[in-house]
This record gives structure tokens, sequence and C-alpha cells, in this order.
């Protein structure tokens, strides 16, 4: 892990979170990475499906992929 990855795992631990706050915190991380299915960055994009497979970082995050443009 990297070294942000790190800090922010101890902080999140220190707190005890509910898992109710891990999901609020990952729906968070999500949207700051602007996380989208293939399916939803190919419509919101106008290319196809295979298009976005071929020609974006793909990650596979609990059984769904997602793009990730950095």
């Amino acid at each position: 892990m990297s070294d942000i990855a790190n800090k922010f795992y101890d902080a999140i631990i220190a707190r005890n979170p509910k898992n109710s706050d891990l999901v609020q915190i990952i729906e968070l991380c999500g949207n700051l990475a602007d996380l989208k299915t293939i399916a939803q960055y190919a419509k919101d994009n106008n290319i196809s499906y295979n298009g976005v497979k071929k020609t974006r970082n793909i990650i596979e995050l609990f059984g769904v992929k997602f793009v990730v443009d950095d």
C-alpha cells in the first residue's frame, strides 16, 4: 500500500467505524475517483462498450468492472 493509503487505513481503524460508515467511505472514494461502470462510461462518452474496454484503464472492485481515468 502507498503511504497515503496506510495513513488513511490507520485513521479509519482508530475510529472503529461501523460497516455503514465504511460503505459511505467507499461511495465517497468512488465519487472522488469518478468511477463509472464500463457501460455508463461508454454511454456518457458516446463510445462503444468494447471501445472502452480496449482503450481505457479498467479495474475490478467487488466483482464489478469500473473505468478509472487518471
